[in-house]
């Protein structure tokens, strides 16, 4: 793996090799990552916007599940996508949009390049006019979708290859500016997500004391801003803290094993691997025996390079 600078924007970049499944066989493809920071009148709004480039040999697709995470907008210059998130499918959007989810989004893609820009709750207040339960567990053409319309005055910048990465960011921050506007919540989103990265709060009602506010508040907010309930998110968290963590040693000294990796918040190993079930909508052994060709690679260079290895497990930036 390399890393390195690109120009004053980009924070830094990580590409990986891994092996392939379906059309795209074992060392048929590469995936190389660059993260770049928002400026900082957007603290608190992004996870982050990142440039994903895929390669694969010939006319092969790749094959993976992206886990649980808040609100995204992705751009796609090539490969046509495919993807099902719960009840709903797209294809071949250059723009897709998905909500916060608590389930897998399978897809696949061909050689591409992407523009990925992940929402955080703060981000949602300032951007988005309906609840982000609404929005829940949905993958949308975006370009179509009435919530996320709005945001495909980028498509046609940052689906063309031929622009200049640094104008394509550029375009991102322009049109991001335009868009923003100040929310009266802002302050009470910032305390619960705090408290809901906290790793040592364990129940709903630590939640909302460590939030400042009450349970039935907090549930308001929550659903509001976050999606799901306050008890569903303590548990996507927890989840996602096992489930990075088994990604990034999977491999390393002969592989992690699930038990290794479980969250200390859960009771025994049946506990998690219903709760497994719940948010992959597969067993633990299921998921470890597939490629994961994209999220292996992605998560490894997250983690490195922005120092949280998955969007939900990202801190609020102030």
């Amino acid at each position: 793996m390399n890393e390195g600078n690109h120009s004053g924007a980009v924070k830094s970049a990580m590409s990986a090799t891994l092996g392939g499944q379906n059309a795209a066989e074992p060392d048929d493809y590469t995936v190389r990552s660059r993260f770049y920071p928002p400026p900082a009148d957007f603290d608190g709004c992004f996870t982050t916007f990142y440039r994903l480039i895929l390669d694969v040999k010939g006319s092969g697709t790749v094959v993976d599940y992206l886990q649980p995470e808040w609100a995204n907008l992705r751009y796609f210059s090539g490969g046509d996508l495919k993807a099902e998130l719960g009840s709903t499918r797209v294809e071949a959007p250059p723009f897709g949009a998905t909500g916060p989810s608590s389930r897998p989004c399978r897809f696949e893609l061909g050689t591409s390049q992407v523009w990925g820009i992940g929402i955080l709750p703060i981000g949602w207040a300032r951007f988005m006019d309906v609840d982000a339960y609404d929005r829940i567990n949905i993958v949308s053409n975006g370009a179509t979708d009435p919530v996320f319309a709005k945001f495909d005055c980028m498509t046609d910048v940052l689906c063309n290859p031929e622009i200049d990465e640094e104008e394509q960011y550029e375009t991102i921050v322009t049109n991001m500016r335009a868009l923003m506007r100040p929310n009266r919540d802002e302050a009470k989103i910032l305390r619960v997500h705090k408290a809901l990265v906290d790793e040592t709060l364990a129940s709903v009602a630590e939640l909302a004391d460590a939030s400042g506010m009450s349970v039935r508040t907090l549930e308001r907010v929550c659903r509001r801003y976050f999606g799901f309930t306050p008890k569903l998110l303590m548990r996507r968290q927890r989840f996602m803290r096992s489930l990075t963590t088994f990604m990034l040693h999977e491999g390393q000294r002969g592989g992690q094993r699930w038990t290794e990796s479980m969250d200390e918040h859960y009771h025994d190993q049946a506990q998690f691997t219903r709760e497994f079930h719940e948010f992959m909508t597969m067993n633990p052994s299921e998921y470890a025996s597939l490629d994961h060709p994209i999220l292996s690679a992605f998560v490894e260079a997250r983690a490195r390079v922005w120092g949280s290895a998955a969007q939900t497990l990202d801190k609020p930036a102030r």
